[in-house]
């Protein structure tokens, strides 16, 4: 008997309406239709991806959920190991996920998936939150919110792991802010917006306690932990976990263990799943997520795939398959429960140990304003000019004109109006506002053969509106609501700044433009004396 396609659409879409979308409540999370608490049996489940957000040796990756044999093929194996969620890193948002997320959907398995990708993601050595980056976390949301088997996702994935990379972690809460704000804006469902952070000494309590801090619209929703510190015959002592428990007894949301598993000592025994799922652990944590499904090369795999259609199961697989059946434990019946732990954590304050202050955040990507300020640039780099020559054209202009503009800093919580923006806008922004101040001299729209004038679009409607809030040294706080596609709003906030003159400025700044870092290059520039002779 065959169907219409817009009959066998309907009933997929009812299929995939089926199964009970998880809700959080307090610190737990509960299935939504009536008083179960959920407790995450995960497994890690995409391949050729590294648990720490890069591809191996390669930008490309295989979205896990748009493979419908394979998913064909895995989908009984992991209802095998009692799974009731998996962790995908990376998702294609024009890819066709339905026959994956309905099978899982069928079998019970929900999805927590990261926003992003291995070219598409905050770089913790030189952190931005732009409108590329906006736009990919949003399409991933958009793409798997119709899916009641979304159980939420991840703004990030161990951005920050040293203290030298915690003025990271302002952008990643910024990411975190701006997807809940989304989920809001676009009215759907409740789903939540975490962060999955390693387990560093150094900076894990800091860390915790920045993402649930200042204020509950902009801290994370759950917090996954990457921890691997029970290897093998270990105890609930050794391995840290009562100590980690015991930190996080009163933190406001979900806590889970977002990957877990060491594989020092083999096979892999699991022996921390009865600690994890246990009565010393289970009122504190959500479960956790076994890193991972796929044998690779890292050797982590529960199981070893032979073709399209089959799979042979490892070790692994049989002494994990053991323990997360005998996992039952006691959960909280959600109409009796009444959160005693709401309150929020104390920031961490800037000092040699954490560098990313909690206020003002990076302001939220503004496609609008961006295009905006382009249209109107009346000076702009030429398009033969390659993007690997925009360091040294960066450099150079920041020694004629101030830059605070295009700044980002989240250890000082300065931000351009501008900094959202990607690298040759921000060129134009700077070409331009120079042009400007140099009373518009031919001689000053040459930068070496590098910049040309070109016509321009008078910003009128909201591009006025915007721009004028932005301030022609783009130091000002933006706050209109954009009609383009990244950002429902935005705000920035960064010291005034001097017009620029002929002569070439004495101080070198230092900041961040796009994927460059303009310090060392505006040294070198300021040393070399501007051996670029400009006019």
């Amino acid at each position: 008997m065959k169907l219409s396609l817009a009959v066998g659409a309907a009933l997929l879409g009812s299929a995939l309406a089926d199964i009970d979308p998880i809700v959080i409540k307090g610190s737990k999370f509960f299935y939504s239709s009536n008083n179960t608490q959920f407790y995450i049996r995960g497994v890690a489940y995409q391949q050729d991806y590294s648990s720490n957000g890069t591809t191996n040796g390669s930008n490309s990756y295989k979205d896990p959920l748009a493979d419908a044999t394979a998913c064909q093929r895995d989908v009984p194996i992991l209802q095998e190991l009692n799974t009731n969620t998996i962790r995908v890193y990376a998702v294609d948002p024009t890819a066709d996920h339905d026959e994956c997320m309905q099978l899982l959907a069928d079998a019970g398995i929900y999805v927590i998936s990261d926003l992003s990708d291995p070219t598409q993601s905050i770089d913790r050595n030189d952190p931005r939150w732009e409108v590329s980056l906006y736009n990919r976390y949003t399409s991933v949301i958009d793409k798997l919110a119709k899916y009641n088997n979304t159980l939420g996702f991840f703004a990030g994935n161990e951005v920050s792991n040293t203290v030298n990379t915690t003025d990271a972690s302002a952008f990643v809460k910024a990411a975190v802010r701006d997807m809940k704000a989304y989920l809001r804006e676009k009215n759907y469902r409740s789903m939540g917006v975490g962060y999955a952070t390693n387990d560093d000494s150094t900076i894990r309590e800091n860390m915790a306690d920045y993402f649930n801090c200042e204020s509950s619209d902009d801290g994370i929703d759950f917090w996954g932990y990457n921890i691997y510190s029970w290897c093998g015959d270990s105890s609930y002592q050794k391995s840290g976990y009562q100590a980690r428990t015991e930190e996080f007894r009163n933190y406001s949301v979900p806590v889970f263990f977002a990957e877990y598993g060491c594989n020092e000592v083999q096979p892999r025994k699991f022996t921390e799943v009865k600690a994890l799922f246990g009565d010393n652990m289970n009122d504190v944590w959500s479960g956790g997520i076994v890193y991972m499904y796929f044998q690779e090369a890292n050797d982590y795999g529960l199981v070893s795939i032979i073709d399209s259609t089959s799979v042979s199961k490892l070790s692994d697989f049989s002494y994990y398959s053991s323990e997360i059946a005998s996992a039952s434990p006691s959960g909280t019946n959600k109409a009796s429960y009444t959160p005693t732990n709401s309150a929020l954590q104390s920031c961490p304050a800037v000092n040699s140990a954490w560098q990313a202050v909690p206020t003002p955040l990076p302001p939220t990507p503004n496609e609008e304003l961006c295009d905006c300020m382009d249209a109107a640039a009346a000076c702009v780099v030429k398009d033969s000019v390659s993007s690997a020559k925009y360091a040294d054209l960066f450099s150079v202009i920041c020694g004629y004109t101030e830059c605070d503009g295009v700044a980002a800093n989240g250890t000082t919580g300065s931000y351009g109006a501008y900094g959202m923006c990607n690298p040759k806008q921000q060129i134009n922004f700077l070409l331009n506002k120079y042009y400007v101040e140099q009373s518009e001299k031919a001689s000053a729209c040459d930068f070496g053969g590098s910049a040309t004038t070109t016509a321009t679009t008078r910003a009128t409607g909201s591009c006025s509106s915007l721009m004028k809030e932005a301030g022609s040294e783009g130091t000002g706080s933006v706050t209109s609501n954009p009609t383009g596609t990244a950002g429902s709003s935005s705000s920035s906030s960064s010291s005034s700044s001097s017009s620029g003159v002929g002569a070439p400025k004495t101080a070198c700044l230092v900041v961040n433009v796009g994927s460059l870092q303009l310090g060392v290059y505006a040294i070198t520039a300021c040393v070399a004396g501007f051996a670029m002779v400009l006019l």
